[in-house]
């Protein structure tokens, strides 16, 4: 119906929008030649745009040359440039960068991953990840903002600063609650409204307000709910309260859904197209 067709279009011209702020700006400005170009957009045109296809980075969409679309080269990781056979740089883990205290630091250490993406092609960072380390034995605690809210928000801002000023779009991953590694998959995370605004949500809340690009739903169950189709979590506070303008990617293979996802605020699967590529 007509309010599945407004969601899905949604997701899609916020895609285009952060590609082309993130491109050399024309005349129009980056809203205006987004909603022109989804005028020209057949369906398969569409589809392209809301999936991973095979490529050489960690996530992958193909460029529409004749819309004078770019590709979307994401890749991993939250240290430094994952590329199989290529060099990269081994940096400190964001844990590590966060004890420090220091946003004018962890400033530098966005600034510097980000030129290396962007010296290496990808220009989608996955980082940084704004996990609040609730679990002491998280397996992901150690690439991630720590455990103290307030900290973290501050950190997240200069972080994706730095990212975003080389020409590299940052993602804020992974919403949320997603605070261990057993069973993350099928694990239900259960907290009330008053505990993510406070403890869970202020780093994302600052990613936002720092203009970040792009989030990455996780792989867990938020009370009950996959995160990467969660009304509550995605349409509700995302995107409605915390003002997020971005486009949402799943995790990978975090996705379990067509029309649920779709319309209750995932914008692109990843890294493959099993249900938004159809």
């Amino acid at each position: 119906g007509h309010q599945k067709d407004t969601t899905i279009e949604s997701g899609i011209m916020a895609a285009v929008l952060v590609l082309l702020l993130a491109a050399t700006c024309a005349a129009q400005d980056p809203e205006q030649r987004a909603r022109a170009l989804l005028a020209r957009m057949s369906l398969d045109d569409k589809i392209e745009l809301v999936h991973g296809g095979v490529g050489p980075y960690t996530g992958n969409v193909p460029a529409n040359r004749p819309l004078g679309i770019p590709a979307l080269t994401l890749n991993d990781g939250r240290q430094g440039v994952r590329l199989a056979g290529a060099d990269a740089t081994a940096w400190p883990s964001e844990l590590t960068v966060a004890a420090t205290w220091d946003r004018d630091l962890m400033h530098k250490f966005g600034v510097a991953m980000g030129e290396e993406f962007y010296g290496k092609g990808a220009n989608v960072a996955l980082a940084p990840m704004l996990i609040i380390a609730r679990v002491p034995q998280g397996g992901r605690s150690f690439e991630s903002i720590g455990e103290d809210p307030v900290l973290g928000a501050r950190l997240a801002a200069a972080e994706i600063i730095g990212i975003q000023s080389q020409h590299v779009i940052a993602n804020a991953d992974d919403f949320v609650l997603n605070n261990q590694e057993t069973a993350r998959g099928s694990i239900s995370a259960v907290a009330d409204e008053r505990t993510r605004y406070e403890i869970y949500y202020p780093a994302y809340q600052a990613a936002i307000d720092a203009g970040v690009g792009s989030f990455m739903c996780s792989y867990n169950k938020v009370n009950g709910t996959y995160a990467c189709e969660n009304h509550e979590t995605l349409t509700v506070d995302l995107k409605g309260r915390m003002g997020f303008k971005g486009w949402v990617l799943s995790d990978w293979g975090g996705t379990h859904s067509t029309i649920d996802a779709a319309l209750n605020g995932l914008d692109m699967e990843m890294p493959g197209g099993d249900y938004f590529g159809k």
